[in-house]
């Protein structure tokens, strides 16, 4: 497989994944149609993917994330195909691994135990991208580049979005209180 070939099939792999985000926050008029309700249910019934609970906010916030993870990833492919190895350090240092996005990934991830190390995993995989293309080696970068994508995909077909109003998120997020579980 060529390389333009192989940096196609990334990204559809990487389009396909993120298109499956599970299901969008319902908003208030869905949820007043006893209809929508039901639908997000059996939906919630055969989706297989474990739920990540998201305050509305929260999984928006995440979204936005997603959407800017594949926006480098584009950025990455451009720069690679004019040589640009700045402008692929810059972009894949927006997915790569920081204190804030470590903190982020593990608020998104409190109410659903195994989520946040998936996400760190993924930030540290970016990395590759950092160092192969610091050395200007074309080749290491699209192998990293393969690599973090099949992070992405791993991650979606592993999780999905489950939005919650705030009860529930304080009640799935809070440590157990002295005495219970023992």
């Amino acid at each position: 497989m060529n390389r333009r070939s192989l940096v196609r099939a990334s990204l559809w792999a990487l389009f396909l994944s993120c298109t499956s985000d599970g299901p969008p926050a319902v908003s208030s008029a869905a949820t007043a149609d006893p209809t929508a309700s039901s639908a997000m249910r059996e939906l919630d019934g055969i989706d297989g993917r474990r739920p990540v609970p998201l305050l509305p906010a929260m999984a928006d916030h995440q979204k936005a994330n997603m959407r800017d993870h594949l926006l480098a990833v584009q950025e990455i492919v451009a720069a690679l195909a004019s040589d640009d190895y700045a402008a692929v350090e810059r972009a894949a240092s927006r997915i790569g691994l920081s204190d804030q996005m470590g903190q982020m990934c593990s608020h998104m991830g409190a109410g659903a135990p195994g989520f946040a190390e998936q996400a760190l995993v993924f930030h540290r995989t970016a990395d590759g991208i950092v160092s192969a293309a610091r050395r200007t080696d074309r080749d290491a970068v699209l192998a990293e580049l393969g690599a973090t994508l099949q992070t992405c995909t791993s991650c979606h077909a592993a999780w999905r979005q489950q939005v919650v109003d705030e009860p529930t998120w304080h009640r799935l997020t809070s440590p157990p209180a002295q005495g219970e579980g023992d």
